[in-house]
């Protein structure tokens, strides 16, 4: 699958009508088009690692200023730059996304602490003169009532618990103490007891390589195990992921024993107090394999990284055991995410 895209074909899309599949749209009242500055044009392009700094130093910025200002795992400069067709602007002092899956078009919640209203204006004007649905997505509770205080009654709003984040203490994951870990706890120690020898190392340069190939084995026996399973995006951006980790800054830890990997994550700082998990395999056949890479990773980042508080380990994009799974490490708390759905149409006097 093609994941980037030039600037000459985003802006080819601009006045071509697209039709997002499987939403449906209610106009109901009109908002006057004078009302938005005709020359605050959006000029996005597609995001690449040399974009990495200037989209921390905004989202940091607004962390900064706002205080608490909680951002979900699709704000994440190395999910932006790993999934997807991701593109960005600067606009009054904010940072705009576009993004682009197959044919449907989304914008996440711009970034930046100051009026939100004039950079919403210009979204929506954006939108429109794609022929696209104004769609904004990534809106935890108190940006939703943001919008709705900018635009009454102009946008409706969708929440999915599949896509909330799962936000995990790091203290409690790397220590696994209390009644609550009991389970987790007899899973590490069968773990130890099977493999006295294992070493748990960070991914580096030197052993990559090998995380490389215990994924390809990985997804072999997934595959084999369940022929229509479809992981092609995933592999595309674990495989950019390591090639790139360096320059994303990204943290690894292997797991392996007598030379051969039996478990790696791969994670990216989210928030100063927060780093986000983006992958992490384990061969199913090794009982604890799961716990001890989740285990180690969360003493490895909290030994690094002693500012570090919370791991947030994504959603579970509603799959039953994976949601199962990642209740059983009891989250500290939930990021509750909304799309919002623009239902007014515009009115140009």
């Amino acid at each position: 699958m093609k994941t980037e895209n030039t600037a000459t074909d985003l802006n080819r899309n601009l006045n071509k009508p697209h039709a997002q599949k499987g939403i449906a749209f209610k106009a109901t009242n009109s908002i006057n088009m004078n009302k938005i500055k005709q020359n605050e044009k959006i000029k996005f392009s597609p995001i690449t690692l040399d974009d990495k700094t200037t989209y921390e130093d905004y989202f940091y910025k607004e962390e900064r200023i706002i205080g608490e200002c909680e951002r979900g795992c699709e704000f994440s400069f190395a999910n932006l730059y790993l999934w997807g067709r991701q593109n960005m602007a600067k606009l009054r002092g904010h940072l705009l996304l576009l993004s682009q899956f197959d044919e449907r078009f989304v914008y996440p919640y711009p970034l930046g602490a100051g009026d939100k209203k004039p950079v919403i204006d210009a979204i929506i004007e954006d939108s429109k003169a794609r022929g696209i649905p104004c769609i904004i997505t990534g809106l935890t509770p108190s940006a939703r009532q943001t919008l709705e205080e900018l635009y009454p009654e102009s946008f409706s709003f969708q929440s999915n618990e599949g896509s909330y984040d799962y936000v995990y203490s790091i203290n409690d994951l790397a220590e696994l103490s209390g009644k609550k870990y009991h389970g987790k706890r007899n899973h590490l120690y069968r773990f130890k007891e099977a493999h006295p020898t294992y070493l748990a190392e960070p991914l580096t340069e030197d052993n990559i390589s090998k995380a490389e190939e215990m994924a390809e084995e990985w997804y072999e026996k997934r595959l084999s195990e369940n022929p229509d399973a479809d992981f092609h995006m995933e592999k595309a951006a674990l495989k950019k992921a390591m090639r790139d980790f360096r320059e994303l800054q990204m943290e690894g830890l292997a797991i392996s024993e007598n030379g051969k990997i039996l478990a790696f994550t791969f994670a990216s700082r989210l928030s100063e107090d927060t780093f986000d998990v983006h992958f992490e395999k384990a061969f199913s056949g090794i009982q604890g394999a799961y716990v001890a890479i989740n285990y180690e990773f969360a003493r490895y980042i909290r030994a690094k990284y002693p500012n570090v508080k919370f791991l947030d380990r994504e959603e579970d994009m509603g799959i039953e055991g994976l949601r199962k799974a990642k209740r059983s490490y009891h989250p500290d708390r939930m990021i509750k995410k909304y799309k919002a759905y623009l239902t007014r149409t515009f009115a140009d006097e």
